[in-house]
C-alpha cells in the first residue's frame, strides 16, 4: 500500500514521506523524503519496495489516485514489475 503522509518540521516547513507498506508484514518496504511532493518520489519509494522485496508475479499495489500515482514515471514502472 503507498501513501504520502506529512511531516511538520520544527521551522514550520513540511516534509512529505512517500512510503510504501507491505500489508502482511506491516513492514515499511520502500520509502522516500523530499521537501515537496512530485512524482518522482513516490517512483524512487516504489522502486526501493520492489527491489528490495523482488515480489512474485500477481502482487497487488494499492494506493490512491492522487496525481503521484498516476503520471508517466510512476505507471510505466508497474508494468515493468509482475504487479496489478
Amino acid at each position: 500500500m503507498g501513501d504520502i503522509t506529512y511531516l511538520p518540521l520544527q521551522n514550520g516547513d513540511w516534509a512529505y514521506l512517500a512510503a510504501f507498506q507491505d500489508v502482511h508484514t506491516k513492514y515499511v518496504v520502500g520509502w522516500q523524503v523530499l521537501s515537496s511532493m512530485p512524482e518522482e518520489s513516490v517512483v524512487t519509494a516504489l522502486r526501493r519496495a520492489l527491489l528490495s522485496r523482488k515480489p512474485a508475479a500477481g502482487l497487488i499495489v494499492h494506493s490512491d489516485r492522487g496525481s503521484q500515482y498516476c503520471g508517466n514515471g510512476y505507471r510505466p514502472l508497474l508494468v515493468r514489475f509482475p504487479v496489478r
